[in-house]
């Protein structure tokens, strides 16, 4: 199997973006890590890396200041879609995020957009039920302490 091509497809605004310049660093039937720097710097942060859960809808994100260190953790809540063929993954963010920063507070996101995406119907419902019940999930795994784990996947292969 040669390298995968990976897509983020965004609802809000409508957009499939090859993710040409992400390293691809760790890859198995779970998971996905990348590295990467952003397309346009941002004043707070200008790269990072991110896991790509695939069983669970999930692409967890570390978003790094340009002096190296951890500006926050940032969860997407994504459907994935694997053409075998054409080895290639699309993710498609369902619009609902959170933000988990170094000192534990926590921020969800971007729910208004999936309200939005709703009403004029550019989403389905099926992918709207997907995204509450992954984050439904998600928050459950943080309010668990189970985030840990997965932060500890992506600081595991981030490395390589």
């Amino acid at each position: 199997m040669g390298q995968i091509e990976l897509y983020r497809k965004r609802l809000i605004p409508d957009q499939n973006v090859a993710l040409r310049d992400d390293e691809i660093v760790y890859v198995d039937d779970n998971i996905l890590v990348t590295r990467w720097k952003t397309l346009k710097p941002k004043k707070d942060f200008d790269h990072g890396s991110s896991c790509y859960f695939l069983g669970s809808g999930i692409k967890l994100n570390k978003f790094y200041r340009p002096a190296g260190d951890l500006l926050y953790w940032y969860c997407d809540i994504v459907d994935y879609d694997f053409d075998r063929e054409a080895n290639k993954l699309t993710v498609t963010d369902l619009l609902a995020d959170v933000i988990v920063h170094p000192n534990g507070r926590l921020q969800v996101i971007d729910l208004d957009e999936l309200s939005d995406a709703g009403r004029q119907h550019l989403i389905t419902q099926s992918q709207l039920c997907n995204a509450l019940d992954r984050l439904d999930f998600l928050l459950k795994c943080i309010y668990s302490g189970d985030f840990d784990e997965m932060k500890e996947t992506l600081n595991k292969y981030e490395k390589l």
